[in-house]
């Protein structure tokens, strides 16, 4: 285990990983890559006469045990449909979340893919099925103990972690006006788009968590998992100018709509949630702060010029938020 004074990943060296993993039925032949994680550690292990497999080591204290069940229970919901969704392994008695010395680890297939083409309109349209197939069974129950995605947790207590401890006193007033601004108008977005859906999502369903293969997606790490509107799932796949955004946003509702309904008073959503995800990644850094890999793979956080960068997409994002909402052509 690592010293006091040192981050809880520092324990998490080769003999340790590899050692977790073999104590679970699995003969590692000494391969190990570290993959590209930093909520979680989450690692390529190689396995003797096997395919590899992925490990992923939660980060102690963010989830409890409840949380991290409904996220695989959920995986394996969607598996159990023949949907293309990446689970955690089962050990012989059923169990995903594993343990190792107070650590908490799951383990998954390794499934390759590349990056899905969003300018192919066939490619948005499998997309939109396959998430409305999602979410069709992510209506069925609702999550008990995962995070509801709401202002509160993603924008208001963001907002409090920023501004009592991190950001410089010089541009603390101008912080604090325009992320208050900015948060009223995704609480009256919110309370105008009347009584929407909440629902299982994936949580974070930007492009870097779907790989394509043999003409479908595949989604990976529901780490994020919550109860949302279902336009969560789709506004991060949208790029490019607003005409480009609503062409594509058309495709992927024409492949949704296949599985399940969706609202169109949620189109009005799309920049609040936005709005939340710019307040809530600063806030995410900032809670983040004493993990060494963090300082090293975001050196420029915490600087006032990192602050007054955020500050102006703030105001940007207010200024979206004045806008029409997109429109289903």
């Amino acid at each position: 285990m690592p010293e006091p004074h040192q981050h809880p990943f520092a324990a998490l060296t080769p003999d340790f990983l590899l050692t977790a993993v073999e104590e679970q039925g699995f003969p590692c032949d000494g391969r190990l890559a570290a993959l590209n994680s930093y909520e979680n550690r989450v690692y390529q292990i190689g396995i003797e006469d096997g395919e590899p497999l992925i490990a992923k080591f939660y980060r102690p204290a963010r989830w409890s045990d409840e949380q991290i069940a409904e996220e695989h229970a959920f995986c394996q919901e969607l598996v159990e449909l023949e949907l293309p969704v990446v689970p955690p392994l089962a050990d012989a008695a059923g169990v995903t979340l594993r343990r190792y010395q107070g650590f908490r680890f799951a383990l998954f297939p390794r499934r390759g893919g590349r990056a899905p083409d969003l300018d192919q309109p066939d490619t948005l349209v499998t997309l939109g099925r396959t998430l409305g197939r999602i979410h069709a069974a992510g209506a069925v129950r609702p999550f008990q103990h995962r995070e509801r995605l709401d202002s509160n947790a993603r924008g208001h207590q963001s907002l409090a972690l920023i501004a009592d401890g991190f950001i410089p006193e010089s541009l603390h007033a101008a912080y604090v006006s325009v992320a208050g601004a900015l948060l009223e108008q995704v609480d009256a977005a919110f309370a105008a788009s009347g009584a929407v859906s909440w629902i299982r999502t994936h949580g974070d369903c930007h492009p870097g968590n779907l790989l394509w293969r043999e003409d479908a997606p595949n989604f990976v790490d529901f780490d994020d998992a919550a109860m949302a509107p279902a336009v969560q799932d789709l506004w991060m796949l949208l790029s490019g100018d607003r005409v480009q955004a609503e062409l594509q946003l058309g495709e992927l509702i024409s492949g949704y709509e296949e599985f399940h309904d969706f609202d169109p008073r949620e189109l009005r959503l799309i920049e609040p949630l936005r709005a939340l995800r710019i307040v809530h990644y600063a806030a995410w850094l900032a809670r983040r702060a004493d993990d060494p890999a963090f300082v090293q793979a975001f050196p420029w956080f915490n600087t006032e010029r990192y602050w007054g960068e955020h500050i102006l997409a703030l105001r940007e994002q207010l200024a979206e938020l004045a806008e029409p909402p997109l429109r289903l052509l």
